[in-house]
């Protein structure tokens, strides 16, 4: 089976993921279990053709870069077909990929689960936007849904920075510039410091790395410009802490306070195996900042945040075990699995009788 046979396939059963890697049958995921696609595990040079296609079909991608570093990322699109998200790395001297698969119509937050209140931070003019949560949890996918929310209702210049792009935005209301980093420009840094020169409404930053991405990022929320972005980070608490931490001690206090008064919200997300055994279920912890918040901040009194998350029943301040419960008393998962993904299982399982 060539590479193309094998994309096409996958599309057609619903999969998010798929593997090439030697001394492993062809695999994919779906929902929460990983699938062989047949009973023939590969060896390495079938995985080195297999990935030499791949960098074929996403034309001039040079597999070169791959042998020298060890380590690519790239998307690539098969019209009529999908856009496909590409990490090649080497694992144990051969060729290895795990290939994410991004359809061409753009996310229904709805059908996906994404509730209002995230949605509705779209309507935001300004400020810092925060998306969180481990590798795979979706947040790229929230990220797109909130961009084409402002794209179909308002007339602005959405500038994306990602690495590699993903979701492909056309222009209805909005203007929408997207920049695949390593393709388009050198590096986030470069591109972030030019968006501010590009008459920018919206500025999504695919990831914030280092204290220096940080910094310009919170410089253009400040000057009034909407910046969205990700983090690793798991809990509000968790996400801030992490932003203050990456700058020398000399200046946290001062980073304190700038984010303080740039921060608008944090949305931390995760995705939890559904009871149906063969899809998931996202779930949110949302925490928009409040006066108070921003005293905390600005106070060094992060630790007292996840505490005022736990115990709001507010709208607009919510926290991962209270929408755990929610999700487990709408029958949309099992118990055991609220009780794995909370941050506090014992004082959900509390709930949960």
């Amino acid at each position: 089976m060539n590479a193309i046979e094998f994309l096409t396939a996958m599309t057609k059963t619903g999969a998010s993921d798929l593997f090439i890697i030697a001394g492993r049958p062809l695999s994919y995921k779906k929902g929460d279990t990983i699938h062989v696609f047949n009973d023939q595990p590969l060896m390495p040079p079938e995985t080195e053709d297999l990935i030499k296609e791949i960098y074929h079909l996403a034309k001039e991608r040079d597999f070169e870069k791959l042998v020298t570093v060890g380590d690519d990322d790239f998307s690539f699109a098969i019209k009529g077909l999908s856009r496909f998200r590409v990490s090649a790395y080497l694992q144990r001297g051969s060729f290895a990929a795990v290939i994410r698969i991004i359809t061409f119509n753009l996310p229904d937050p709805e059908c996906l689960g994404i509730p209002d209140q995230i949605m509705q931070l779209s309507r935001l003019k300004k400020g810092l936007v925060l998306v969180t949560g481990p590798a795979g949890s979706g947040k790229s996918t929230t990220l797109a849904c909130m961009i084409d929310e402002m794209n179909k209702n308002y007339e602005k210049h959405i500038i994306t920075l990602e690495d590699p792009l993903e979701f492909l935005h056309r222009h209805k209301k909005s203007i929408v510039s997207q920049r695949e980093i390593n393709s388009d420009t050198e590096s986030y840094i470069t591109a972030l410091r030019a968006s501010l020169r590009q008459s920018p409404d919206v500025i999504l930053l695919g990831e914030m790395r280092d204290f220096e991405t940080m910094s310009i990022a919170m410089t253009a929320a400040e000057t009034g410009h909407l910046v969205l972005s990700t983090l690793h980070t798991s809990g509000a608490a968790n996400t801030i802490d992490r932003i203050i931490d990456v700058f020398p001690p000399n200046q946290q206090h001062q980073i304190a306070v700038q984010l303080s008064s740039v921060l608008q919200a944090v949305v931390s997300q995760q995705l939890i195996p559904a009871t149906d055994n063969s899809s998931v279920v996202p779930a949110f912890e949302l925490m928009t900042v409040t006066p108070a918040i921003k005293n905390m901040i600005r106070e060094n009194k992060i630790h007292q945040i996840d505490a005022l998350i736990y115990s709001s029943s507010n709208d607009t301040l919510f926290s991962m075990d209270a929408y755990l419960q929610r999700l487990f008393q709408s029958g949309k998962i099992s118990k055991e699995e609220a009780l794995s993904y909370a941050s506090n299982p014992e004082m959900l399982k509390r709930k949960l009788l």
